[in-house]
């Protein structure tokens, strides 16, 4: 019940009689809806705590699935698809936008859930892109979409196939959106045999087919189709009957775009890491530097500098272990080697002056791993934006021609 009761304490309550009386349930005791909203929202956890096992779970996955959608992306989503935008912008609070899609837009509900699925993991070990054409336009017609279809059942084996093919948007530097169309997939997989009780709480087995979600983006500015599938197999495929039957192209793997580069060389030596004032930061520190000696590269040493620390971490290495990390000063006793130091990982904090209401400023924490690795994917979309701003500024990520990506 601590799901739903946070659910329906974060939701005003002209929204839940919206849902309750909508959703024709029928074992939801009597609620008096007119009085005051501390007064109806402790009853109503209470009466949904006496449904029937099978209403209440229904409320249940419901309010996992609109508190979903009630964070910083799953907004970001929503806005995505939404139709009636000025109905929507002009709702207060998260859970009263996400629940009024939910309701009166169902179908584009599910279709933000569909781009949070694709952006949540653009970047990842499941996605790829390709560059292709610009300025094509994507077909959405029967016979196109007939022959896209009949290609994903015949290469998965499988009669059930669910597309669905949408315009939306993603917002990029400097607060720009780019234009994208998006094809989400929805395929029936091999019949599984798992394990599950029974009505009589029996324990036996049965047979299940899962779904399995696939994505596919166009951006017709840069021609850069993005594909998120389950196995690098999928990708190429899935990509492949995309652009011959939805982009009348044809498309091989000498077009798959490369992944991001970043470079740390420049945190050998003390760093100022310049920044905007339009954008209200402090301060930017290293608490981290994970470093590999070029003529030993089975180990590493950590740098790791702790919040109230009195040195930078360059200061640090000089003062505890002689290391002048540009410089290579230190000579190994016996051997009198000079090692040659390069950064592996680096992990910084961007601290920002706090806001208009007073408090602590927030922080931001980026951690870079040589050569492709880096932990924007994870982060909200406005944390994205600032990082992907400085990383750039900074001469960290050096993939400068992918403009108009700002997810790692």
């Amino acid at each position: 019940m601590t799901a739903i009761a946070a659910f329906l304490r974060k939701t005003p309550v002209t929204r839940l009689q919206d849902y309750f009386t909508t959703a024709g349930f029928t074992s939801l005791p009597p609620i008096d809806w007119l009085k005051p909203e501390p007064e109806v929202v402790e009853p109503l956890i209470k009466a949904v705590d006496a449904m029937s096992n099978d209403e209440r779970q229904r409320v249940l996955l419901d309010a996992d699935r609109v508190a979903a959608l009630a964070d910083e992306p799953g907004q970001n989503a929503l806005q995505n698809v939404v139709q009636n935008r000025l109905a929507f912008d002009g709702l207060e609070g998260a859970n009263n936008r996400s629940l009024w899609v939910f309701l009166n837009e169902n179908d584009r509900f599910r279709l933000a859930e569909e781009v949070r699925y694709n952006d949540e993991r653009r970047r990842g070990r499941s996605w790829d892109g390709f560059g292709v054409d610009e300025g094509l336009d994507v077909k959405k017609d029967s016979i196109s979409l007939a022959a896209f279809i009949a290609a994903i059942r015949e290469r998965f084996e499988t009669p059930n196939v669910h597309v669905d093919i949408f315009d939306r948007h993603r917002v990029i530097l400097d607060g720009e959106e780019c234009e994208l169309v998006q094809v989400a997939i929805y395929r029936e997989g091999r019949p599984e045999d798992m394990l599950g009780f029974d009505a009589d709480s029996t324990l036996s087995r049965r047979i299940v087919k899962p779904v399995f979600e696939a994505a596919l983006t166009y951006e017709a500015a840069t021609g850069v189709i993005e594909v998120v599938a389950k196995t690098r197999e999928d990708r190429m495929d899935l990509t492949r009957f995309m652009a011959r039957d939805l982009l009348g192209i044809t498309i091989d793997a000498n077009q798959q775009l490369p992944l991001r580069e970043y470079d740390l060389s420049m945190l050998l030596q003390p760093f100022d890491f310049p920044t905007d004032p339009a954008d209200g930061i402090a301060k930017v520190t290293v608490k981290e530097l994970r470093l590999m000696d070029l003529g030993d590269a089975k180990e590493r040493i950590t740098l790791e500098s702790m919040s109230g620390a009195d040195r930078s971490i360059w200061e640090m290495a000089k003062h505890r272990i002689g290391l002048d990390i540009g410089r290579g000063s230190f000579v190994h006793e016996i051997t009198g080697e000079v090692p040659e130091w390069v950064i592996t990982r680096a992990r910084f904090t961007i601290k920002f002056h706090p806001g208009p209401s007073g408090g602590r400023g927030k922080s931001l924490s980026l951690t870079v791993t040589m050569p492709h690795g880096c932990n924007l994917k994870d982060m909200t979309q406005q944390e994205r934006l600032i990082g992907e701003k400085y990383l750039r500024f900074w001469g960290i990520l050096k993939d400068d021609k992918d403009e108009g990506d700002v997810l790692e």
